[in-house]
């Protein structure tokens, strides 16, 4: 399955504030190296939890099955649509009523088919999240992000410790780590 990000996730003012006052930086001259870092954070955060920690808007690519297909991020907190995708890579609209939709308990989102399209693959965009915004992100998620970018900010010129994340960002998140049977 192909993903892209349609509309990625707002670091707001308040997430390069808080990480500048945690490294003690009050010039602009670090903010798009420090902006990058909390991304990248981010993205780790994401990779331990096996959870978006803020919204994010995705487009999935998925074959044209009969049965329920289950979206690879989560939480999903919308399926915006289905489009699908011609042999020759033009997008045709799909009717709301030839697809049902499913946002299940544990924060997973998934889509059937109900009709044959015609499309030899199917566009689903949704976006999934835990929070809205930096100010509503948990708080351990949100100190252990900073933590994270503060280390890799401060360890740019050394040898840097291998362990990924630290383990005081792994503690941090661990309450929201979600675990997979093989």
């Amino acid at each position: 399955m192909q993903r892209a990000i349609i509309a990625p996730a707002v670091l707001s003012a308040a997430a390069l504030a808080e990480l500048k006052e945690w490294l003690a930086i009050t010039t602009t001259r670090e903010d798009a190296a420090l902006l990058g870092l909390l991304r990248a954070a981010l993205e780790t955060c994401e990779a331990f939890t096996r959870q978006v920690p803020l919204v994010t808007t995705y487009e999935e690519i998925h074959e044209p099955l009969g049965g329920w297909q289950v979206l690879g991020l989560s939480p999903v907190s919308a399926i915006l649509g289905i489009e699908g995708i011609a042999a020759d890579g033009s997008r045709l609209a799909i009717a709301p009523e030839s697809y049902l939709l499913d946002l299940g308990a544990g924060g997973e989102g998934r889509f059937r088919l109900l009709n044959s399209t015609g499309a030899t693959k199917l566009a689903v965009t949704y976006s999934a999240g835990m929070a809205a915004g930096w100010d509503t992100l948990p708080a351990g998620l949100r100190h252990g992000i900073l933590r994270l970018a503060a280390h890799h900010f401060r360890s740019r010129e050394s040898a840097a410790d291998p362990t990924m994340p630290p383990t005081v960002v792994a503690a941090l998140w661990q309450p929201w780590r979600r675990m997979r049977l093989a």
